[in-house]
C-alpha cells in the first residue's frame, strides 16, 4: 500500500517503512506524527484519489531526527563597486520514518 502525502509545500509518494526527509516539523526525536492531508491511496488493484484530499486516510510517522541539508553558498557581487557579501545556508529537515497507512 503507498500514499501520496503533502507537508510543507511538497508532496511524497510513502510507503510503510519509508524513511523521508520533510520540512521542519515541530517535534522531538521519537514522537509520533500523523499527517492529515492524503492526497491518493493506492493498494495496487484500486486507487482512492482526494478531492483535494481522501476522506479519513491518515499516515503516521515516527520522528526519527532533526538535521540540516547540505550547505550552499549565497555570493552577491556588484561589478565596479567593490560590494561583496558571502553568506552560507543549511535548510532544516525532519527525518521522518512511515510506521503505518490507514486508508
Amino acid at each position: 500500500m503507498y500514499a501520496v502525502i503533502q507537508t510543507g509545500g511538497k508532496q511524497y509518494r510513502v510507503q510503510q517503512g519509508d524513511v523521508i526527509f520533510v520540512e521542519k516539523i515541530d517535534s522531538q526525536a521519537d514522537e509520533a506524527v500523523t499527517f492529515d492531508q492524503v492526497l491518493l491511496v493506492g493498494d495496487g488493484e484500486a486507487t482512492k484519489i482526494g478531492a483535494p484530499t481522501v476522506a479519513g486516510a491518515k499516515v503516521e510517522g515516527k520522528v526519527l531526527a532533526q538535521v540540516k541539508g547540505k550547505k550552499i553558498v549565497v555570493y552577491k557581487y556588484k561589478a565596479k563597486k567593490n560590494e561583496r557579501k558571502k553568506q552560507g545556508h543549511r535548510q532544516p529537515y525532519t527525518k521522518v520514518e512511515i510506521t503505518a497507512i490507514n486508508a
